[in-house]
């Protein structure tokens, strides 16, 4: 799955000249955190956060005093040293942005003008997506050999037992780089009869831990 596909195209902005006020209102209105600045060409020059916003502006109780904190220009509380991304670019590698960057948002560019922003909220609905999570059924923990055909040899067993699979993941295992752990998303409430079945047929089945089975 592409950004293009979870992105937001109607992109709430404003230019550097624009006040905190104005900042503060949009994002009451709009119900956002995050305000890219934009110049007459819509290029991307900066962004401002609710955070940004909080920072800068007085307590409540003090804003008839301070009304020239408020009068200040975006330009002057914004953030320019910017990470974004590319419409074409791929959700898990976002998604990396993301963890490595410790970002709340990215602005998506296409042709050096701004297109679209995605969120950490946009990606959480994705992952739940993704992963299945948001429909009835049941997950799987799997460990197999990291080599070739230990997918193919599961996928095989599973079929043999006609569940539908709604999701798959594959992570390391932490205690040994020789495995993976495959964790399925299967659509069935009682996965009993298909675990019988993958134990039966040699595989470790981790998750869950049903009663008899080893330790």
């Amino acid at each position: 799955m592409i950004i293009e596909e979870i992105m937001k195209s109607n992109v709430h902005t404003l230019a550097r000249e624009n006040t905190i006020e104005d900042a503060i209102k949009l994002m009451k209105e709009e119900r956002i955190k995050h305000i890219p600045i934009v110049d007459d060409e819509n290029h991307l020059v900066g962004i401002v956060t609710d955070r940004d916003v909080k920072e800068a502006t007085p307590s409540i109780f003090q804003c008839d005093v301070h009304k020239e904190v408020l009068d200040q220009p975006l330009e002057s509380i914004m953030k320019t040293n910017l990470v974004t991304g590319h419409p074409l670019d791929f959700v898990e590698d976002v998604a990396g942005i993301f963890y490595e960057s410790q970002i709340g948002c990215l602005p998506i560019i296409k042709e050096n003008r701004l297109v679209g922003i995605v969120t950490q909220t946009d990606l959480l609905h994705t992952l739940v997506e993704l992963t299945g999570a948001h429909q009835p059924g049941s997950q799987i923990e799997i460990r197999v050999r990291n080599k070739p055909g230990a997918l193919f040899r599961l996928f095989s067993d599973i079929q043999n037992c006609k569940v539908n699979i709604l999701s798959v993941l594959v992570y390391p295992d932490k205690k040994d780089e020789f495995y993976k752990i495959i964790a399925l998303r299967i659509q069935t409430m009682n996965p009993l009869r298909l675990i019988e079945e993958l134990e039966r047929s040699g595989h470790q089945v981790l998750w869950p831990h049903l009663p008899g089975m080893d330790a």
